[in-house]
């Protein structure tokens, strides 16, 4: 991939996120261009693949805050609810402990922020990572609606996360690292930041191995969460490089022929 092209499909992933947040926000009309095409009723419909992160786009309750329980979205602030994008629930999978320091990347509107936080309790803390100012703001004002005392936004890249070495228990991420364009990068920076032990529990889009990066072009694009996914075996092979083990990817559900909802969870040992 150029570095042109790099740079033009990270400034589409920042816009239309700042887009979703500005809306969330209601600093713009939910008349408008969605966040992964024309609203209802516009000139061009989506992808099913785009459509599905909006909501279920036809195919079902694939993407959203759908995928959290009531109970959980009930007792956070609506807009975080709203801003959810995402493709599962990592905070449900990554057996957080109290204490635990949790880094979640692409943290958006903060809703798994608010979750991690909540299970860490206040002997831990949970950050949030993400490089649109707007998303940022947002998920500051949650925070505070909620009073919750032991979170943080930063900004910054998932491919340059700016903390310092060894200082993270857990990484979460959810529907984010499939909208990287150095994913090797970004793995390498989760091995870095992580302790010894420490473990990733990612909610994300997979592609069957089947399916060739153009099979994977045709089914949606690049940021509406389908285009840029690794396949199954890359996941595990791009984990193994940077130093992983306990890889495991387990798809939970389809959200475009051969592309599927999947969580993967991994260990950095404690040798390294």
């Amino acid at each position: 991939m150029s570095e042109d092209t790099a740079t033009g499909l990270r400034e589409q992933v920042r816009a239309r996120y700042a887009e979703v947040a500005s809306r969330v926000a209601g600093k713009v009309s939910t008349t408008g261009r969605g966040c992964c095409g024309p609203a209802a009723g516009g000139p061009v419909a989506p992808t099913a693949g785009e459509a599905a992160c909006c909501g279920d786009g036809g195919t079902g309750e694939v993407f959203g805050a759908a995928l959290y329980q009531p109970a959980e979205r009930d007792g956070l602030p609506e807009a975080a609810v709203l801003a959810s994008l995402g493709c599962g629930n990592p905070v449900a999978v990554a057996e957080l402990r109290a204490g635990d320091a949790v880094l979640d990347l692409g943290s958006g509107g903060g809703i798994d922020v608010l979750l991690s936080a909540a299970r860490v309790g206040p002997t831990g803390r949970a950050i949030g990572l993400d490089m649109t100012q707007e998303m940022l703001a947002l998920a500051r004002a949650n925070a505070e609606r909620a009073g919750a005392a032991n979170v943080e936004f930063v900004k910054g890249t998932i491919e340059d996360i700016p903390l310092p070495d060894a200082s993270i228990d857990v990484v979460i991420s959810n529907c984010v690292v499939n909208l990287s364009v150095d994913k090797p990068a970004v793995f390498a920076g989760l091995a870095r930041v992580l302790r010894p032990g420490g473990r990733i529990g990612i909610s994300d889009v997979v592609a069957a191995d089947r399916l060739t990066a153009a099979q994977r072009a045709e089914r949606g694009s690049h940021v509406g969460c389908i285009a840029g996914a690794l396949s199954e075996s890359e996941y595990q092979r791009e984990l193994a490089a940077a130093g992983f083990t306990d890889i495991t990817v387990t798809f939970t559900h389809e959200v475009a022929d051969g592309m599927h909802g999947a969580i993967i969870r991994a260990v950095r040992p404690t040798s390294q």
